[in-house]
């Protein structure tokens, strides 16, 4: 429809609709793959990813895009258990001791070249898988979520009831694509509307402040702590920021002071809350709602249905915590290869069980308390770290946070945060859990209070509490 418009910048190098469109139809020629085929790609943000994700979806294939920072035997363990058929290497990647066909980096302009730029005849239904994405598996092995065309077309059609891109969006992309987020929450939205995609192959500061005020980016989706990392810099106060339009978060519940302090400069997050599973989208909050019911993911997205559910399996009543399921045209069909896994979390109605807790308020808007095995349960009662974490952040001197669950002979569980302080700030952990009483009931308080460097997190950005329970789990 818009082959004249910039479709994607990289390095300072535009690719239009029809540069993408003829590259796409060139790779899908030219890779030697059959309908139901796994297409995986190795490598961070650029053009070449975005080529092999709609050259796959042309041929009928799968897409499997790598985490880059994964150790091979990681990398190994997915690419065997996808059966991928060929790996497409970006730059600075190789293949040493990874299974399958590699396509080179130094070898893709020449592959392109011998490929036809005729579109593939090639019938796909709605049905067929079109990315099988892995999770962190931060909870053990990791597993290939199954999404099909028709999740990612619903989710898309979800993101665009609640979010009014138009076709002049220059999104800058920095989260890595290899993320359910970057793809289907920015990527694929922006190239529906024609919008100009910016890849970054990592987020930085500086470029990112530099990439705004150059390209007057006018679309962001980031994790907290990247939008955290953008305030702590000594350029937050003086950035003309004037261009942006949508701020997307997603990824961790979003502290209230942070939104509190992007308010301070007349930016809105559009906050939402989903997962790999659910392609991704599941709650949303409008900007309109965002300073009244600020700290919460929002209500279900239009085409999908959400539900808390009580231990007992009854509804969860207003102001009770409750595992968030959900339902709907976006939800996958299960795990590649894994139907064990897929009859834990998925029922024959399509229920999807997410494994995280919420609370909805009186008009039904949700607040995600925390993983179901993140609860502290502590002389019986229930401590959500989330909510522990929010507390703190409203301290000037804390940085960043984590509360993790630690043993205690008395109570069973007890709460213990781990605390980044901000630069050139003196504070002690006295003066922090004192912060805390007032704000948070007595048992919820944690009863050690350590600092740390800094926090674990995956290539998306989202704090990783296994290692940080497996470093600092003893009580003192």
């Amino acid at each position: 429809m818009t082959p004249e418009r910039v479709a994607l910048t990289y390095r300072g190098r535009d690719y239009t609709y029809r540069e993408l469109r003829e590259r796409s139809n060139r790779l899908a020629s030219a890779l030697d793959v059959g309908r139901g085929d796994r297409v995986a790609f190795l490598g961070v943000n650029q053009p070449s990813m975005v080529e092999t994700f709609f050259a796959a979806g042309l041929r009928g294939a799968a897409f499997v895009p790598l985490n880059a920072r994964l150790a091979r035997p990681e990398l190994r363990f997915i690419l065997e258990d996808a059966q991928a058929a060929v790996v497409v290497l970006g730059e600075g990647q190789d293949g040493d001791g990874l299974p399958g066909r590699h396509i080179r980096a130094a070898d893709y302009e020449e592959l392109l070249a011998t490929g036809s730029p005729e579109p593939i005849d090639e019938p796909v239904s709605q049905g067929d898988v079109c990315l099988i994405m892995y999770t962190s598996g931060t909870t053990g092995r990791p597993k290939g979520a199954m999404l099909t065309h028709a999740n990612l077309t619903w989710n898309t059609v979800n993101l665009l009831v609640d979010v009014p891109l138009a076709h002049d969006e220059v999104t800058l992309i920095s989260a890595p694509l290899f993320h359910i987020a970057a793809l289907a929450q920015t990527l694929i939205p922006t190239v529906l509307k024609g919008g100009r995609a910016i890849l970054e192959p990592s987020f930085d500061v500086d470029r990112t402040y530099d990439l705004i005020e150059a390209e007057r980016v006018t679309v962001m989706f980031g994790v907290p702590s990247m939008f955290n990392f953008l305030t702590r810099s000594p350029r937050w106060e003086r950035a003309d920021l004037s261009s942006l339009r949508h701020l997307l978060c997603g990824g961790a519940p979003v502290p209230e002071p942070l939104i509190r302090i992007y308010q301070d400069r007349g930016l809105t997050f559009l906050q939402g809350y989903g997962m790999t599973e659910t392609a991704p989208g599941a709650l949303f909050l409008g900007s309109e709602h965002s300073i009244a019911k600020a700290g919460s993911a929002g209500v279900p997205c239009f085409f999908s249905d959400v539900r808390l559910v009580a231990p007992d399996g009854s509804a969860a009543a207003s102001g009770e915590p409750g595992e968030v399921y959900v339902q709907g045209p976006n939800v996958m069909p299960g795990y590649w290869g894994r139907p064990e896994e897929t009859a834990k979390v998925l029922s024959p109605d399509g229920w999807f069980r997410s494994g995280d807790v919420g609370v909805a308020d009186e008009d039904g808007y949700v607040r995600i308390s925390d993983r179901l095995n993140d609860v502290i349960i502590s002389g019986g009662e229930n401590i959500y770290p989330a909510e522990v974490e929010s507390a703190l952040y409203e301290h000037d001197a804390v940085a960043e946070c984590a509360v993790i669950g630690v043993p205690d002979e008395k109570w069973g569980e007890v709460g213990k945060a781990l605390v980044v302080p901000r630069p050139d700030t003196e504070v002690q952990s006295d003066e922090l859990l004192k912060h805390l009483d007032g704000r948070l009931a007595r048992f919820k308080i944690p009863k050690y209070l350590e600092f740390v460097p800094e926090l674990p997190k995956n290539a998306a950005g989202k704090l990783l509490k296994a290692p940080l329970r497996k470093l600092h789990g003893g009580p003192a």
